[in-house]
Formats: C-alpha cells, sequence, structure tokens
C-alpha cells in the first residue's frame, strides 16, 4: 500500500535488525569480488571511454549548432541529440562523479562533477538533495523531496484529496516529466539552495564559494544556450527559444523516466514512519523494499542510463561505479533470495513503463488504493 502523506521533518532511524544478516553478507560478497579479481571498483578503461564519448558528442552537438551551416530542422534535429546526450552526460559522468564512485582521487571526482553544470544543474545541491536525503529516506514522504511530483497535479497518496483532473495524471505526467530539466535550470536550484530544510537536512548554511557559484554558472549557462545562439545564428529569437525548449524537453523526459521507473512502480513501497519516528526496516532492507530494477539486461539501458537501471546495486552501493553493476546484480540478488528479502524488477523498460503507467492511473481514481 503506497502512503505519501508529508510527514513531520524529524530525523528518522532505521531498525538495526537483520542489517548484519542481509547488508553485511552482500557487502562482504561484493568486495570479494573484486579482491579475488584484483579489480577497483572505481572506473574502468571501458567507464572511461563511455564518459569520454558523452563528453565529446555534447561538444560536438554544441559546435554543430554554433556553426551556422545548417538550416533551421538539422539545427531542432541537432537540438533534441543534445538534450539526449546531456541527460546521458548527467547519467554516465557526472552522477558516479558526484557519488565519489567515478576515481579513487577526490579531485578527480571534483572535477568531473562539474559536468553537472552542462545540463544547467547545480552538482552541490544535486549532492545534499540526492546522496545524503534522497539515498537515506528513499521514498519516505516529507523527507525524500525526489518524490513530490507536482503537488496538487499529481497524486501518489491513497489519503490525499482526490482532485478531478487526477483522473488524467497518467497522461498528463509524462509531459511534466518533460520539464523536469527546465525546472531544474530556471526555478528547482534556487529554490533547494534557500529553503530552510531539504528533508530533515537543515539547510541554512552553505560555504561562500556556492552563493558564487550557483549564479555564476546559471548565468554562464543561460549565456550559452540562449544569448549566444541567439546572436550568431541566422535564426529569429523565437526559433532558437523552440530549439531550446525541445532540447529540454528530450533531457527532461529522459531524466524523469529513469527517476521515475526505479522508484513509482508496483511493488515499490512508501514506508510511513512510527510516531517516534522510526522506520521498521534496517536500511539495506529499507532500499530492496523502496527501489525497482528496470531493464537489467539490456544493453542499451545499460550503456545510456549509466547504470542507474539497475538502482537496487546502485542504492545499496552507491560508492561502487555503475560499469560494475551488471557483475555485481547476481551476487546482491542472490544474497536477497537468501534471506527471503524483495528483488523488484521489471525485465523490460517497456513492463517498467507500464507499470508506472498502472499505479498513475490506479491513484488517479478517487478510489485508488495503491494496493499492489
Amino acid at each position: 500500500m503506497i502512503h505519501v502523506a508529508t510527514q513531520p521533518k524529524t530525523t528518522l532511524k532505521f531498525s538495526p535488525v537483520q542489517q548484519s544478516l542481509f547488508f553485511v553478507t552482500a557487502k562482504n560478497r561484493v568486495d570479494s569480488y573484486f579482491a579475488q579479481r584484483n579489480l577497483s571498483p572505481h572506473a574502468n578503461r571501458a567507464m572511461w571511454q563511455k564518459a569520454v564519448f558523452f563528453l565529446v558528442t555534447y561538444v560536438l552537438l554544441y559546435g554543430l549548432i554554433l556553426s551556422n551551416q545548417f538550416g533551421g530542422l538539422a539545427m531542432l534535429g541537432f537540438a533534441l541529440l543534445l538534450g539526449f546526450c546531456a541527460a546521458g552526460v548527467g547519467f554516465n559522468v557526472s552522477h558516479d562523479a558526484i557519488h565519489g564512485a567515478f576515481s579513487a582521487q577526490g579531485w578527480v571526482n571534483r572535477l568531473l562533477s562539474k559536468s553537472f553544470y552542462l545540463l544547467g544543474a547545480n552538482p552541490y545541491l544535486w549532492k545534499l538533495t540526492h546522496n545524503v536525503v534522497h539515498h537515506t529516506y528513499t521514498n519516505i514522504a516529507g523527507h525524500d523531496e525526489d518524490i513530490e511530483l507536482a503537488p496538487g497535479l499529481v497524486r501518489l497518496d491513497q489519503d490525499e484529496s482526490h482532485r478531478p483532473w487526477q483522473r488524467f495524471q497518467h497522461i498528463y505526467a509524462f509531459f511534466l516529466y518533460g520539464l523536469t530539466s527546465l525546472s531544474w535550470v530556471f526555478r528547482k536550484d534556487y529554490v533547494k539552495f534557500f529553503q530552510a530544510k531539504i528533508g530533515p537536512l537543515d539547510n541554512t548554511h552553505h560555504p561562500r564559494t556556492e552563493h558564487i557559484n550557483l549564479f555564476a554558472y546559471k548565468v554562464a549557462y543561460y549565456v550559452f544556450f540562449l544569448v549566444l545562439p541567439i546572436v550568431v545564428l541566422d535564426l529569429r529569437w523565437w526559433q532558437v527559444l523552440v530549439g531550446f525548449m525541445a532540447m529540454h524537453i528530450t533531457e527532461g523526459l529522459a531524466l524523469g523516466l529513469v527517476f521515475q521507473l526505479a522508484h513509482i512502480v508496483e511493488g515499490t513501497s512508501f514506508p510511513v514512519p512510527t510516531s517516534k519516528g522510526t522506520i521498521d526496516e534496517a536500511w539495506a532492507i529499507h532500499q530492496l523494499q523502496t527501489t525497482a530494477n528496470f531493464a537489467p539486461h539490456s544493453r542499451l539501458a545499460t550503456f545510456f542510463c549509466g547504470g542507474l537501471n539497475r538502482q537496487i546495486e546502485h542504492h545499496l552501493f552507491p560508492k561502487i561505479c555503475h560499469i560494475h553493476y551488471p557483475a555485481i546484480a547476481p551476487i546482491v540478488k542472490q544474497t536477497a533470495s537468501e534471506y527471503g528479502l524483495p528483488y523488484i524488477e521489471n525485465v523490460t523498460f517497456r513492463s517498467a513503463l507500464i507499470s508506472h503507467y498502472q499505479l498513475l492511473k490506479q491513484l488517479g481514481t478517487p478510489s485508488g488504493t495503491g494496493r499492489y
């Protein structure tokens, strides 16, 4: 049953029961996998090649647009591809780097984390909202703000008052996902930076350099993606805006869908804390209950999504580079099975998409219960 009603933003505690039985066993087995093969859990050659591919393709597409050598339709096509590639940079470079999983060297991770600015997003804020809050309090309302999907428009709580338009949320929600990166560029980062709390995390003190970075990189992004194209290209200002919107809708849809299919599908839970502010399960078991894999054996999904199609492995081992997830996934799945724990998985992207769609449709009705 889903419960996503807002809870007080207090510090939650997870039960230590069974943690030593499941997570320690899984961790020991994963550690042994790397030790026995003398492998680093960080990026290997294939990972570096993939990072270079996405970054070079991003720069190339941007350069082709600014070259002013193509017609309007070709420019639009490049803009769509650039949005798709920007999402790929986020999944495959920024995400691992911000988690500290790309390299054992901190300066390498910090440098590659700056690739997040290519999406118009702020890596410092993402580290707070995603690494700290989302990965700790996954799918817990009032704490994990990543599950707050357009309050009042998208209903994910059976106890929330139903609004007539939510009967169609299984349709219009996908259009809202397309606005994900636009919101990031123009609204979300500013709101998150200045709100008092992010989930239960105190958010009132930021380094002075991060104040400067927030505004400096935002202005740089606006200049490179709005001002410069208007000045340089033989296009009217509104045509540039159409291309900008097209780029971000493509990027936003990719970013939004990957997150939704990993957490908001049939089978995942949205635990409600007890009156004492505790979660009945251990943290690792909580991750298994609130997270799902999708298309785990698809080479295309694994390549583009940066391993986020194996979200279970990512949530349990965020410090391990995603290039290793296909190898450690059988270890995690087998260990979960031994301890009688869930391992939620949609075999294909299509089945995950249908599951998400059905859940939205069910909860969009007044009697929707979210029961699985």
